[in-house]
C-alpha cells in the first residue's frame, strides 16, 4: 500500500523560507509516471491546490503562490519538493502531497483528481 510521507514543515516568520519533501516510504510509486501535487488546508477552510508537476516537468501554481513557491521532483529519489519563499501568514496550513498515475492533463490543482495522499505536514507563518 502506498504511503506518502511529507516532511519539512515548521514554524517560520513572515518572509522566511521552508522546503517541503514528500517520499513514498514504501517505494511503490515511480514518480516519473505520476502527476504530483501539493495541496494545503487552513483551519476552517477547504483543501486547495497549491502546485502540481506533470510527467514532463511542466508545472502549475495557484495564483496565491506564483513567484514564491517552486515545485520540483527527483525521479531517481522518488521525492517531491515544494520550495516556499517569502512566506506570509496566510500560507499557514497543513500541507499535503498527492499522486495521480498518469499525466496531470490540466487537473493538477484539482483535489478529486488524485489517487494517493500523504498525512500532511504543518506550516505556520507568524507575522
Amino acid at each position: 500500500q502506498v504511503q506518502l510521507v511529507e516532511s519539512g514543515g515548521g514554524s517560520v516568520q513572515a518572509g522566511g523560507s521552508l522546503r517541503l519533501s514528500c517520499v513514498d516510504s514504501r517505494y511503490i510509486l515511480r514518480y516519473r509516471s505520476y502527476c504530483m501535487g501539493w495541496f494545503r488546508q487552513a483551519p476552517g477552510k477547504e483543501r486547495v491546490g497549491v502546485a502540481a508537476i506533470d510527467l514532463d516537468g511542466s508545472t502549475s501554481y495557484a495564483d496565491s503562490v506564483k513567484g514564491r513557491f517552486t515545485i520540483s521532483k527527483d525521479d531517481a529519489k522518488n521525492t517531491l519538493y515544494l520550495q516556499m519563499n517569502s512566506l506570509k501568514p496566510e500560507d499557514t496550513a497543513m500541507y499535503y502531497c498527492a499522486a495521480y498515475l498518469g499525466r496531470c492533463g490540466g487537473l493538477g490543482l484539482v483535489q478529486a483528481f488524485y489517487h494517493y495522499w500523504g498525512q500532511g505536514t504543518q506550516v505556520t507563518v507568524s507575522s
